[in-house]
């Protein structure tokens, strides 16, 4: 929240929607774990047809 600039640009934005600190951390914390999950998933496999 200090040095990332998309971060801060964030913060500022929920900041003046009314979200008090917890709520943008917890916001925050929503989206990072969101990416982490999709870099984490398994791909789906394919079914390959049988020669």
């Amino acid at each position: 929240m200090r040095f990332h600039q998309p971060t801060i640009d964030y913060v500022a934005r929920r900041t003046t929607e009314g979200k008090t600190k917890r709520e943008i951390i917890q916001c925050l914390k929503r989206h990072v774990i969101r990416d982490v999950y999709h870099l984490l998933r398994p791909a789906p496999r394919t079914a390959f047809a049988a020669s």
